[in-house]
């Protein structure tokens, strides 16, 4: 499971998530209390987190081209706008659109 050595050989990605677990598990009298670094070791291996906000960021992105369809604005000036990769923290000005 947590050998250590990568696909390339070398330390592997979550390595040192593991080892944290494993000092925490080793040092504890209740396991219990090694469960934030077992969640931090669980996402390492399997991104289940990541992958989590990166659906909801495309969800919203699609609602945000839906209502902009909606309001007649041409879908390419709405895919120029920065399409999954722009979280709309940054707008454009009013002149460029």
């Amino acid at each position: 499971m947590a050998s250590g050595f990568g696909f390339n050989g070398g330390r592997s990605r979550c390595f040192a998530f593991w080892q944290e677990f494993s000092k925490c598990y080793a040092e504890t009298d209740s396991p219990r209390e090694c469960r934030p670094q077992a969640d931090d070791y669980l996402e390492c291996l399997h991104h289940t987190k990541e992958i989590a906000r990166a659906k909801a960021v495309k969800e919203e992105f699609v609602k945000k081209v839906q209502h902009q369809a909606a309001e007649s604005r041409k879908m390419a000036d709405v895919l120029a706008d920065g399409v999954i990769t722009g979280v709309g923290l940054i707008q454009r000005d009013a002149k460029a659109k």
